[in-house]
């Protein structure tokens, strides 16, 4: 099991709320238009073994949680931002700390960070493929492989980024949540249909609203803990198919990019972290489309269940706000988030994120 609050923090600090940097807006923000070429095409993840970094850290994260380094604690099950330490300067063992980090707090909020002001070759060196700025050498990735998105825009040359611009004049995903529903929240976990989904995943603002436009997030391993005993047992073994077919035939239906055709996968309904030993809940309402063996009644029902369990935990829930210079990490093998359009239509937000590839789901038992 991950260690409490007070195990594996020992130098806490608030973080400053006077941040002297300010938005880059269009200047930064127009350097990487979204790339939705309906000509590209890319090749289905082939299957490779993945070494989760935190793995090889040393449990007491020295170069993570130096002196030097502000913490603060968002709530006690997920969510801490970090400040006086640069992401980009960490090395490789530094980076395995960040890894196990991520996978103890579930989600990590750098502060004051240069990371959005590198070129992209570097900032996929640190995400997903290498250890420092140096890019010669690298022979194996560090998160993960890097996920290529079938079609969501990313960086002309850069299949490995998604790049999220909503701007005036211009609907996207969070226009058809906020004409469809009451509720703007959409919980899920990125491309959970991939054989091997997401495992730590780095998300930086470009431009922001001043206010809102935010990311909620939660823990799935508290949603797991709060379940009776004999509820767990019941779900364990059970598993679910993940879909992407819907998401390629949309953008396929609007005339967007189809890059390459949809995957589905089986997943465990209860998965197991390679790190900490936590079980989680490991179902979606965007890409679980039903739990194997059971009738559709009962699948139905068990998912729903799941879903407004996840939907209505407030307190393991929070909210990572955007600012400046911010670059947001979670775990998405033990989390759900979801994207907040609680700012006007007339309103740019610009986002880019790297989504490494993690291990097959491990069944809890």
């Amino acid at each position: 099991m991950a260690p409490s609050v007070s195990e594996i923090v020992h130098h806490e600090s608030p973080v400053p709320t006077n941040n002297p940097k300010k938005w880059h807006r269009v200047d930064l923000s127009n350097k990487y238009p979204p790339n939705s070429n309906l000509e590209e095409r890319l090749e289905q993840h082939q299957p490779f073994e993945h070494v989760d970094p935190g793995s090889r850290a040393d449990p007491t994260l020295p170069r993570l949680l130096s002196p030097n380094t502000k913490v603060k604690h968002l709530s006690p099950y997920i969510g801490t931002e970090l400040s006086g330490i640069q992401l980009s300067q960490l090395t490789k063992e530094g980076l395995d700390e960040l890894g196990l980090f991520v996978a103890q707090r579930k989600l990590v909020i750098f502060r004051e960070q240069d990371f959005q002001d590198l070129p992209p070759e570097k900032q996929v060196a640190i995400a997903a493929n290498g250890v420092s700025l140096t890019l010669e050498g690298f022979t194996q990735s560090h998160f993960g492989v890097p996920h290529l998105h079938a079609t969501l825009p990313n960086i002309e040359g850069h299949p490995a980024y998604v790049n999220l611009l909503r701007q005036p004049g211009k609907r996207n995903i969070n226009d058809y949540f906020i004409d469809t529903f009451l509720s703007y929240a959409f919980w899920h976990s990125d491309v959970s249909y991939e054989p091997q989904p997401p495992s730590t995943t780095f998300f930086w603002p470009l431009d922001q609203p001043t206010v809102g436009g935010d990311t909620l997030f939660l823990s799935t391993t508290e949603a797991y803990n709060r379940l009776s005993p004999e509820f767990q047992k019941r779900l364990v073994g059970l598993k679910a198919l993940h879909s992407g077919v819907a998401q390629v035939e949309e953008s396929r239906r609007s005339g967007g990019a189809v890059r390459k055709e949809p995957v589905e996968a089986v997943h465990p309904v209860i998965r197991v972290h390679p790190v900490t030993g936590e079980k989680s809940i490991f179902v979606n309402p965007a890409f679980t489309r039903h739990i194997v063996g059971l009738k559709k009644e009962e699948s139905d029902a068990l998912l729903k269940f799941l879903y407004d369990h996840i939907a209505k935990g407030a307190d393991f829930q929070v909210r990572a706000r955007h600012e400046p210079g911010s670059v947001i990490i979670w775990d998405n093998r033990v989390t759900n988030h979801s994207a907040v359009p609680d700012y006007g239509k007339d309103v740019r937000r610009h986002n880019l994120r790297l989504t490494p590839l993690g291990e097959v789901p491990i069944p809890a038992q």
